[in-house]
């Protein structure tokens, strides 16, 4: 079975800092586009940031020079780092992935952990 495990989130202060991590286990053959999307209540779940497999990342036009995603292939590992967070950071943040596995290609989401920034 495949699934990505990701890293607890927590509660920050605005300016603050918080890195979130996933990993993905199971029987993978390769990984295509991994990342992050987030979830506010009442809105529709959107793309924080996706690395390629080979390397090229987009990000969120609201999070551009405050957060950076990093990628481990030999691993099956994503990141986030969270800089000069604000309340509007606030969400259910969750890792994805495009898979190609044993039972063919698959979207794959984590279980989504929460992040709260407090002013």
């Amino acid at each position: 079975q495949v699934q990505l495990v990701e890293s607890e989130g927590g509660l920050v202060e605005a300016g603050g800092s918080l890195k979130l991590s996933c990993a993905a286990s199971g029987s993978i053959f390769s990984i295509k586009d991994m990342g992050w999307y987030r979830q506010i209540p009442g809105k529709l779940r959107e793309l924080v940031a996706v690395i390629t497999s080979s390397g090229s990342i987009n990000y969120a036009d609201s999070v551009k020079g405050r957060f950076t995603a990093s990628r481990d292939n030999a691993k099956m590992t994503v990141a986030l780092q969270m800089n000069s967070l604000k309340p509007e950071d606030t969400a259910a943040y969750y890792c994805a992935a495009d898979v190609i596995a044993d039972l063919g290609d698959l979207e794959v989401w984590g279980q989504g952990t929460l992040v709260a920034v407090s002013s």
